[in-house]
């Protein structure tokens, strides 16, 4: 076969994914923003919870251009991932595929915009294990495509060169592409459907990031919650947190880190200082009351 002959069969291949693609992905409405979903169970779509701005005015555009009323089943921002119930039984179901992703491997996004789809094509940029994001949920595998994203393909579909679909793309920390994997939309979909939220750690205190001695970073209670976890422990304003079970913080960010869904119920060792001197707190990490 010669060069042009494996460029248009494998332009072509390209084009049957996104066709068959296209029949399980719908777009994703709300009063201030845009974005795609999937077929995730019959009646049940996938998308990312940055999409979802507004949950009393929320509709998807389905493929062909008719519009159906969205609720939201449930969400959990930790992981940027929320549930929709829609009334639309001949939209396809995707078939998510929990394989190891290569770096340097083809690359397919599939969204939609207005009852069509819309592809990108590009490589994966960086593979990784597990990681936890900056809201403290964990995820299996770190994904990072080298693609262009548009705004209204977020949450859409990132699919490998078989055409198994490997993840959401969503945008991630500096306008990164990334993938959210098959393994952790699975896990975490499922208890949204059940639960309808996935409980994050609270401590009950306000925190602002200030340096302390040695050019260390601690994170000062700057209110706290009378009935909170922290308070309870006897943490109060005016104290400035500067390790985390024995080891130094790196500011109120990796404090949040560490405050994701299997932190509930466990206890924690903080050692703040109060008038120039360190003291121990031992908090139980309390669920909290938002979504």
């Amino acid at each position: 076969m010669d060069n042009a002959s494996s460029l248009q069969s494998f332009s072509k291949e390209i084009a049957d994914l996104v066709r068959v693609a296209g029949r399980s992905i719908v777009g994703v409405r709300s009063h201030r923003s845009q974005g795609s979903a999937f077929s995730w169970r019959p009646g049940l779509f996938v998308t990312a919870d940055e999409n979802i701005t507004d949950e009393d005015r929320l509709a998807v555009v389905l493929p062909g251009g008719e519009t159906a009323l969205a609720t939201v089943k449930g969400r959990d921002p930790s992981t940027d991932i929320a549930v929709l119930r829609v009334e639309a039984d001949n939209v396809p179901v995707v078939p998510m595929a929990s394989v190891a992703v290569e770096t340097g491997g083809v690359a397919i996004i599939v969204g939609a915009d207005d009852g069509a789809p819309v592809a990108a094509l590009g490589l994966v940029s960086r593979t990784g294990p597990a990681w936890r994001s900056v809201r403290g949920g964990n995820i299996e595998a770190r994904i990072e495509l080298d693609m262009p994203l548009r705004g209204s393909s977020e949450g859409g579909l990132a699919f490998d060169a078989s055409g198994r679909a490997i993840g959401m793309a969503v945008f991630g920390p500096r306008r990164r592409v990334l993938a959210i994997p098959s393994a952790t939309i699975d896990r975490i979909a499922a208890r949204l459907d059940v639960e309808g939220r996935i409980a994050r750690g609270y401590l009950g205190l306000g925190l602002q990031p200030v340096r302390i001695e040695g050019d260390g970073v601690g994170a000062m209670v700057m209110s706290a919650d009378a009935s909170g976890p922290g308070a309870r422990a006897g943490l109060r304003q005016g104290d400035v947190i500067s390790q985390w079970n024995g080891r130094a913080i790196e500011g109120v960010g990796s404090m949040l880190r560490e405050l994701g869904p299997d932190s509930v119920g466990t206890v924690v060792r903080l050692t703040a200082i109060r008038g120039g001197e360190p003291i121990e707190f031992d908090v139980t990490i309390a669920a909290r009351s938002d979504r």
